[in-house]
């Protein structure tokens, strides 16, 4: 294998170049830390040990949401912070975050009755400055039944719906390492941080590396460092010899994944669980996904095992939901675990643990990140930069203010949600005249927006292989170029969602997806091979379930 001049002048630029600031962690709150950093006029130099979004990045239950369920625990601050963040990142990529009405039933014996749900959802909207159409409507029993006809109706009381947004967790994290490089950014995935060299006044001066990709090492010069390493971040301030007795604890969450047809819901669905747990239910293109679960993990972040006990329970869970569906575990088409690096504190169990984020600062001027939820990233990342801020102001330095509010992310600007739409028709006419498979419009702009048309056009000049397959080489190759695709596992996974959203199109486009790599990354034919069994054991990790003895 052979990297691409692209990868080679970025390990070049990061072996002489002496930066700003090192970001260490390429999943959202690493992706926003880069560019707000960058965006502000500090030289940034971003650096992920795997992929992008490999860790929990990629395996969240993907809603850009408030955290209603946080109101049990009385975080005002966050669920008010997190819920005025939703409206923000809906309007910087409204293609890739997209509104979401959520259905929350009221049954017998459930968490919350009528009134306090009301209430609660009141709050909810008042928290975060929800208006119009978006604010939550109480329902009747046969109003909420009329919305979702699959739900149970002998314990049925009614309903509350209200606004969310889902997204991508990956293509977002993605999308904002893109802006970031817009912004002067340089990121690279397969780099992983080792340790550390200081200087004489015991201040962190550089950050030594391993190419995972090349086998090399290298020193990046730095004068500052921010870990957002997620469920890595303690090691990283072991490293450090800064570790205290504050840490994070991780708490692991599964998801499964059925085709639409067998779990055909109207809407996403908020619902309880006997066991005094909610699950989501959640529509997505073609497949319907559900989660999650919240148990103590203590196992290695990078394989975390979806056991059968898992899968069952939120079958079992669904199924009594929705009890004329009857799911089975041959209905799971994919799956994904991922773990919370929650801040830990004694006494709690894992779904009581606040979900704030926390920042560490060492003697040495490392500057860790944890905690947090998906939609917070952005105010994550600033609150982490204003710290480090202040370690510039010691040196008589001055950190203009953030704006990434107003940073429009790659693959905008859409106007709003109704311009997205009417963009999905322009590209749907467009795969008509490349004679393409129109059925992929709604795909391709929910991933990459108004960078479909170059996929397209793209595809239109490859001659071997069906229209689908000439497609999915064409996104693979784009994604080589535009968005440091390493592996086909990474776009197979990360880039396009296949692995969890559309498990039954890998198979027939994976050799011509294979080929494009190959030709990229001079592929021998054992390289080859051992990419396509990486590929082939990924599939079989998400979709086989061993039974815990």
């Amino acid at each position: 294998m052979q990297a691409t001049p692209q990868r080679t002048a970025k390990i070049d630029h990061l072996r002489q170049h002496t930066f700003d600031l090192v970001v260490i962690g390429g999943g959202i709150t690493g992706a926003g830390v880069a560019l707000d950093a960058a965006s502000r006029g500090l030289d940034v130099a971003l650096i992920e040990r795997d992929d992008f979004a490999s860790g929990t990045s990629s395996k969240s239950t993907k809603l850009i949401h408030g955290g209603l369920r946080y109101l049990k625990n009385l975080e005002i601050g966050l669920v008010r912070e997190v819920g005025q963040e939703r409206a923000v990142v809906h309007d910087l990529a409204p293609h890739l975050v997209r509104p979401e009405k959520m259905l929350l039933p009221l049954v017998e014996g459930g968490s919350l009755g009528k009134f306090s749900t009301s209430m609660a959802l009141w709050v909810y909207d008042f928290l975060a400055d929800v208006e119009g159409d978006d604010k939550r409507v109480m329902l009747s029993k046969e109003e909420t039944s009329a919305h979702e006809p699959l739900l149970r109706t002998d314990i049925l009381t009614g309903g509350g719906f209200y606004a969310e947004y889902r997204t991508d967790d990956a293509r977002l994290t993605i999308e904002n390492i893109k802006t970031a490089e817009k912004e002067g950014a340089t990121a690279l995935n397969y780099v992983e941080a080792k340790d550390f060299t200081y200087d004489a006044q015991g201040k962190i001066s550089g950050v030594i590396c391993h190419d995972h990709f090349s086998g090399g090492e290298l020193t990046i010069k730095t004068r500052h460092v921010i870990s957002s390493t997620g469920p890595w971040v303690d090691d990283l301030r072991k490293k450090d010899k800064s570790m205290t007795n504050r840490g994070v604890f991780l708490s692991k969450g599964v998801h499964i994944v059925v085709s639409r047809e067998r779990l055909p819901l109207q809407h996403a669905v908020y619902f309880d669980v006997p066991d005094g747990r909610m699950l989501f239910a959640i529509p997505r293109l073609r497949c319907t996904y559900i989660g999650t679960t919240d148990t103590p993990y203590s196992g290695d972040p990078k394989a975390i095992p979806i056991n059968r006990e898992d899968v069952d329970y939120l079958l079992k869970a669904t199924n009594e939901m929705f009890p004329t569906v009857q799911l089975t575990v041959d209905d799971v088409e994919s799956s994904w675990a991922g773990v919370r690096p929650l801040i830990f504190e004694e006494g709690k169990s894992a779904g009581e643990m606040s979900r704030k984020d926390e920042i560490f600062e060492s003697a040495s001027g490392l500057l860790s990140i944890a905690g947090g939820k998906l939609t917070g990233y952005r105010k994550m990342a600033e609150r982490v930069v204003d710290r480090l801020g202040k370690q510039l102001r010691t040196a008589g330095e001055e950190l203009r203010k953030t704006h990434t509010k107003d940073l429009v992310l790659t693959g905008g600007p859409f106007e709003d949600f109704a311009a997205v739409k009417a963009y999905e028709k322009h590209i749907e006419n467009y795969l008509l005249a490349a004679s393409l498979t129109p059925d992929r419009a709604a795909y391709l702009v929910s991933n990459y927006g108004k960078q479909s048309p170059a996929i397209i056009d793209a595809a239109t000049q490859r001659q071997e292989g069906t229209d689908v397959a000439r497609l999915a080489a064409a996104e693979a190759a784009w994604c080589i170029e535009h968005e440091l695709a390493l592996y086909p596992i990474d776009w197979i996974e990360r880039r396009s969602g296949r692995l969890y959203f559309d498990m039954p199109s890998i198979e027939p486009v994976l050799e011509e997806v294979l080929d494009v790599f190959a030709a990229a990354y001079q592929y021998s034919a054992a390289e080859r091979e051992r990419e396509k069994k990486r590929v082939l054991e990924a599939m079989a990790w998400v979709s086989v379930f061993e039974v815990n003895e």
